[in-house]
């Protein structure tokens, strides 16, 4: 089952990187074949250019307990730095979800490797574009700021995709992180949900925030 998901993984890689819209994303253009790390004096040779860290991903059957993301991106592999390109595996169990989240800097093509989701994007007039049928080997698009999730139906089979990013550094932006731990007033929340100060506080602490 590895081998089937590294072909799958190798075939999206390939297609992403032979497609011309991520040539034309937002990140800035450099002056140079690519851009080496200021701090470092190390000299600049192919390792630079590796990224080894998803290997374990596709050498195991094994999926973690909770939903899982493993990114490349320009933190993560710093040869991005420039390139307008990055990606990031994504590993659900049964019944896992990646809840809705934005990238403000990029738009997201999901390719599904493994098992199924269900998908979907709120565009700017609050229209849901729902797929629930998402099929390994299929694709998705979401479009670049809009708020989407990523969810697995299934209540016994894992499921695995990855991700491309027409930037270097799209960020994340998680709604119910960024909503509920950032340190909000429960008041404000509440007025702005429509509902008390006890139901934001029983809120914040399923999702592990301080009260």
């Amino acid at each position: 089952m590895a081998s089937t998901l590294f072909r799958h993984a190798l075939f999206f890689i390939v297609a992403i990187f032979s497609r011309s819209w991520i040539a034309r994303a937002s990140d800035p253009n450099i002056l140079s074949d690519f851009l080496a790390p200021e701090s470092s004096n190390t000299p600049i040779d192919a390792n630079f250019f590796t990224f080894t860290a998803m290997r374990s991903i596709f050498a195991t059957n094994q999926n973690p307990a909770n939903f899982t993301v493993t990114k490349a991106s320009m933190k993560e592999f710093p040869a991005l730095d420039g390139q307008s390109v990055s990606m990031a595996v994504l590993q659900f169990p049964a019944d896992g979800v990646n809840p809705p989240h934005t990238h403000p800097r990029a738009a997201e093509l999901l390719f599904v490797v493994e098992g199924s989701l269900e998908v979907g994007f709120v565009d700017t007039t609050s229209k849901l574009y729902s797929q629930q049928t998402l099929q390994t080997g299929d694709m998705f698009l979401f479009p670049k700021g809009l708020v989407h999730f990523q969810y697995n139906p299934s209540a016994e089979a894992q499921a695995t995709a990855v991700s491309a990013f027409g930037s270097a550094n799209a960020g994340t932006a998680s709604l119910p992180a960024n909503l509920f731990t950032a340190g909000i007033a429960d008041a404000i929340l509440a007025k702005a949900f429509k509902t008390d100060v006890a139901t934001i506080q029983k809120i914040k602490a399923g999702l592990g925030a301080k009260a």
